[in-house]
């Protein structure tokens, strides 16, 4: 494993969790930092070392891993008084695998190297079940020679590995991964709401085009859950207007006009405004299909 052998780990949940365990399944070192030491108890249980607080949890590490909820933590964690920066040691790889905007990867860059770290933004696609299997993909920038370093820590967690270029080039990667997941998953939804209004079985629409031109990891997936109403979480709804608000930001500063991506973000955010922001994606169907608000409309008829 090369010089990393101790991680310090902040960011322990759906997607963290399992990638803390596949790091301790390859041998690394795991210190860890949650607000609540009741929801990683299992992982304690495991072998990671729980720490009190952030300093204590990146003090003398070798790698620090973040994967947090928004960009306003990673600037918490990594530039608040006290926070990682403050008590990382010289030396030490930063690595945020959280996706944020490529302007902050390029901030924790600068500010890293000056404090003699090696940083890289490290996104990640797969959802919970690749960082289950460690199977994620792995979109990494920053300088190649770190990329190289950290590749045993990188295999531990996913199996499609690949360097996208300077600092903030991961962040770009990962959002051209969000604006395409926009697009089809608004298809499918789209496709699924058609077939209700026209009378199809969902079911048999699903096995009939699958196999096509049509099918997709959006269809595989989050197909099935649709047409079941299962809306729980593999990935949130809000987190994912989160990733398309920044695509949209950086896709605004270079003069494109991604109608698609604006669409879709604009129907998510609609959704989120009637309180579905904590759903799975999939619940975007609910923005299509217009089968409730028919019945609702008929059931007022009839009263009439």
């Amino acid at each position: 494993m090369g010089e990393i052998q101790s991680i310090g780990f902040i960011g322990v949940g759906i997607m963290g969790k399992s990638m803390v365990r596949n790091l301790m399944k390859a041998g690394f070192d795991l210190h860890i930092y949650a607000r609540t030491r009741s929801k990683v108890e299992d992982v304690i249980g495991e072998g990671a070392v729980f720490h009190e607080s952030i300093a204590d949890c990146v003090k003398d590490r070798d790698a620090v891993i973040t994967i947090v909820g928004f960009p306003q933590d990673v600037e918490e964690v990594y530039f608040d008084e006290g926070n990682i920066l403050d008590h990382v040691k010289e030396g030490a790889y930063l690595i945020d695998m959280t996706t944020t905007s490529p302007q902050l990867a390029e901030k924790i860059y600068q500010e890293g190297g000056k404090k003699g770290c090696h940083v890289l933004d490290a996104p990640v696609t797969g959802g919970d079940t690749g960082a289950k299997a460690g199977t994620l993909s792995i979109l990494v920038g920053g300088d190649q020679a770190d990329f190289e370093a950290c590749m045993p820590l990188f295999e531990a967690m996913g199996t499609n590995i690949n360097y996208q270029g300077k600092a903030g080039c991961g962040q770009h990667c990962k959002l051209a991964n969000q604006i395409m997941i926009a697009g089809a998953l608004s298809g499918v939804c789209e496709a699924i709401a058609y077939a209700r209004e026209k009378g199809l079985d969902p079911d048999t629409l699903l096995r009939s085009v699958s196999a096509g031109a049509a099918g997709s990891r959006q269809l595989d997936s989050l197909g099935p859950k649709i047409v079941k109403e299962d809306f729980a979480p593999g990935f949130f709804m809000k987190h994912f207007i989160k990733d398309m608000r920044l695509a949209l930001i950086e896709a605004n500063m270079s003069g494109l006009s991604l109608d698609v991506l604006s669409t879709v973000l604009a129907g998510c955010e609609e959704l989120e405004a009637e309180g579905m922001g904590d759903l799975g994606t999939q619940a975007l169907i609910r923005y299509y299909d217009p089968i409730e608000i028919e019945d609702e409309e008929s059931e007022n008829e009839e009263e009439l």
